[in-house]
């Protein structure tokens, strides 16, 4: 006897559509099988999608920019994600600059993250490092983290990792089993003149800024043969440029993340009244450069949403300097991406995730894997309505997507279902060895 049978959905199973049936026991899905096979609960899913569990690999909740703080905390946040089929999500330690002053980071993240409806997992965080690197990375493992992210900016705030450390970096990230991620932008060519306002963000973090610096990184793990992993890719052109110059390594030891917004928008929408609303960084580029993403996104293998989010007043201010950079998506990634790249959209955000963050038994629809689930119902006509984190407005309001999340289950556990909200109880995924 199961405990839950779900039954006569379309499953995504192998990467592909199969209409089958799960079973669920201890949290995990126990078979897979055209069979029907008591349970204690059974559910008809006919004419509904099941897919695994969105992992987002980037979102920044409670994130502190010294002068705002981001609006969704652990619970609001993690609240968002599961209406939008997300089951686990990473977060960012607080960057720190040694190995003594990282465990107190962790500690100080997972006592905020105990509100958390869903599962989660950290990256490591380090700015402009002191000491001993190896030291770094040794406590980061024993802590249960195997992704290590830095800064090639931000040397204004004391957040940019130089050349040498980031070399020393990747070759132990080859020694110790490890992906070294980075926030990839030239910092010698970003201006950050007090006079900008959000109609200069792309003046001040240029598309050469990004693409500069991802082919000098790409080379330095092609020298060093270690792993990389570049977040939030944000244009065509540095992911052609990488193809061209560094085909062997993508995705083998450089891997490339990208977000929906750079799917989704260009740099018109900062010509609006309400540009504001669409400022971070990088930021946003031209539509060529957009249609490029769409050209050569094979090549783009995971999507996180970058989630920060901060409230509309927040958001409108006189310069730049003063606009905190950011924007919530966590609850329509999966509709807009799906609506965006069809299938193709799901190992990105499912299994491709779980295998860059170490995250064992989870992404895939498999026996003896985590039952991290989302049942969705897929209608091209609907689009986009609604906000459940704490941000008092979205980007992507009233754009099409691809359906809608019904429900969403977590270890074999309803934390939605049928649209409403049952109070789950998030924990703490320890991350395996990056091979």
């Amino acid at each position: 006897m199961y405990d839950k049978a779900l039954i006569h959905g379309k499953v995504f199973v192998n990467q592909t559509w199969k209409e089958t049936n799960l079973y669920i026991t201890n949290e995990k899905i126990a078979a897979i099988s055209d069979e029907l096979l008591p349970a204690t609960l059974t559910i008809d899913l006919k004419g509904l999608e099941v897919l695994p569990g969105i992992i987002d690999p980037h979102v920044h909740f409670e994130l502190d920019l010294g002068f705002i703080k981001s609006v969704d905390d652990f619970y609001s946040g993690s609240v968002a994600a599961l209406y939008g089929g997300i089951t686990s999500y990473v977060d960012f330690l607080e960057p720190v600059d040694c190995v003594e002053d990282l465990e107190k980071a962790f500690n100080h993240r997972m006592s905020l993250a105990k509100k958390s409806v869903i599962d989660y997992h950290f990256h490591a965080c380090i700015k402009n490092p002191k000491g001993d690197l190896e030291a770094f990375v040794k406590k980061m493992k024993a802590l249960g983290m195997n992704t290590l992210k830095l800064f090639t900016t931000y040397s204004d705030s004391n957040r940019r990792t130089y050349d040498p450390e980031i070399i020393q970096l990747l070759e132990l990230s080859k020694k110790y089993h490890f992906l070294l991620m980075a926030h990839i932008e030239n910092d010698d060519l970003i201006v950050l003149n007090p006079k900008f306002t959000y109609r200069d963000l792309l003046t001040s973090r240029p598309t050469v800024s990004e693409m500069s610096e991802a082919l000098k990184l790409a080379e330095f793990t092609r020298q060093t043969g270690g792993w990389m992993y570049m977040v939030h890719l944000s244009s065509g052109e540095t992911l052609e440029k990488l193809i061209q110059n560094y085909p062997d390594m993508i995705n083998t030891h450089f891997f490339v993340e990208s977000c929906p917004q750079y799917f989704t928008f260009t740099t018109d929408v900062l010509k609006q009244d309400d540009g504001y609303l669409y400022t971070f960084a990088p930021p946003l580029r031209t539509s060529h450069e957009k249609d490029m993403m769409f050209t050569y996104q094979e090549a783009v293998y995971t999507i996180g949403t970058d989630h920060c989010a901060f409230m509309r007043a927040d958001k409108e201010q006189k310069t730049l300097k003063e606009t905190p950079l950011g924007i919530g998506g966590i609850e329509h990634a999966l509709g807009i991406m799906r609506y965006h790249l069809g299938d193709e959209a799901i190992p990105k955000m499912t299994s491709r995730v779980a295998y860059t963050q170490g995250l064992q038994s989870k992404g895939e629809i498999k026996e003896g894997y985590d039952a991290d689930l989302v049942v969705f119902q897929p209608d091209l006509s609907t689009s986009v309505h609604g906000n459940h984190g704490s941000c008092d407005y979205s980007v992507y309001e009233n754009l099409p997507t691809s359906g809608k999340v019904i429900s969403t289950m977590v270890r074999g556990n309803f934390v939605l279902q049928d649209g409403k909200l049952i109070e789950g109880l998030g924990k703490w995924i320890k991350g395996g060895d990056f091979k």
